[in-house]
């Protein structure tokens, strides 16, 4: 062995010293720097340093909410998923989908050039959960749910339903997903009546879909419809904005459905969403005023009216926010309700698109580098 291999073996030793990511906090071990930096809100963390940058992100760091989003490309009309990072202000796409089986969803149908198709999809447990759809020649387009987890980046199909249908109530309430009513290859009268239910808690063969107590009639299978999951209630109406309805709950605990009470069914004057199924809130879409219902009372009280939320289409609610899709544009408004007085401000959408569908869950994590 030469002198000259010394030099040689001391840089690769260097190389490998310095490849080595930096402690979290000098002096103590990375499992206890995550102990004390989950103190601190992850906005400080990002802008310190990439090390602290790179852990916010990590799936061992407790994720902080994003918004997920289905959009239409207003050129080809393509559906595009996306994610929001409120801490970096930046859209990233979502991983693609499984191929296999092909997956056909259609926004719009040259019989009905000016009606959007729904697309309805939940949040639960965690996840996304894609429900139902259209294909082109009007068949149910999802046999199996399919599930975004965003700590694991990736997509999953659930069990297969035991009625795939479209134009259908969806809902989720305590880490449960529903779906009742809808049409599936044509319209049935059985199917119009049946609700079915897919605990993600039971984890036995993925689970399956279990058949529920059916709805007294057909009412609800005119348009696609939320059920709200709200105090261990599902809450729905067969008819969107400011149209005679007619509305059930749920109630999970004793298995029994009833009639809407008056208060809530006059005032569901468009999109409705639970804030952790807790509080629930409605958007006028007639005049953009936000209001929270008020069981005591049964009548919906006014917290905010802005007219950047006239025309809203869909809303949803987590972690003290609500966010509203509005107006023709799909633009998405952001409303903390925490604070006093309510702060509202918009979120820009990328170029191009336009916003079908909102959800509030944990941030994507993000592919381990050797950056510094």
């Amino acid at each position: 062995m030469s002198q000259t291999d010394f030099p040689a073996k001391r840089q690769n030793r260097t190389q490998l010293i310095s490849d080595k990511p930096p402690p979290l906090l000098p002096g103590l071990p990375d499992h206890i720097a995550q102990l004390c930096l989950s103190r601190v809100h992850p906005s400080i963390l990002f802008s310190v340093s990439r090390s602290w940058r790179r852990l916010i992100y990590s799936p061992s760091f407790a994720p902080f909410l994003s918004l997920y989003t289905l959009f239409s490309s207003k050129s080809d009309k393509i559906l595009h998923f996306y994610s929001f990072d409120p801490i970096s202000s930046t859209w990233e796409a979502l991983p693609p989908p499984p191929s296999d089986p092909p997956i056909h969803l259609i926004l719009h149908h040259p019989s009905f050039l000016s009606r959007k198709l729904p697309i309805q999809s939940v949040s639960v447990s965690g996840k996304l959960v894609l429900l139902a759809a259209t294909t082109h020649n009007f068949y149910p387009a999802l046999k199996r749910p399919l599930l975004f987890n965003p700590i694991h980046r990736n997509w999953v199909f659930g069990p297969p339903l035991l009625t795939p249908r479209r134009w259908c109530v969806a809902g989720s309430l305590r880490n449960v997903v529903y779906v009742a009513s809808g049409i599936g290859s044509h319209f049935s009268t059985d199917v119009a009546r049946s609700v079915e239910k897919w605990d993600l808690h039971k984890t036995k063969s993925g689970g399956r879909w279990e058949k529920m107590k059916g709805l007294k009639d057909g009412r609800f299978c005119r348009e696609a419809v939320d059920a709200v999951g709200w105090r261990g209630k599902l809450c729905m109406v067969n008819v969107k904005g400011y149209g005679a309805k007619e509305g059930v709950v749920y109630d999970v605990d004793s298995d029994t459905w009833r009639e809407m009470p008056d208060g809530m069914i006059k005032g569901w004057r468009g999109p409705v969403a639970a804030v952790d199924e807790e509080v629930m809130f409605m958007v006028d879409e007639t005049n953009g005023a936000l209001r929270k219902y008020d069981e005591e009372k049964d009548d919906w009280v006014q917290i905010i009216q802005s007219n950047m939320l006239v025309g809203a289409q869909q809303i949803a609610g987590g972690g003290g926010r609500v966010c509203v899709i509005g107006g023709d544009e799909g633009g998405i408004v952001v409303v903390d309700v925490v604070a006093e007085p309510p702060r509202l401000w918009v979120v820009e959408t990328p170029n191009g698109y336009q916003a079908l569908t909102v959800h509030i869950l944990p941030r994507m994590s993000q592919p381990a580098t050797t950056n510094s």
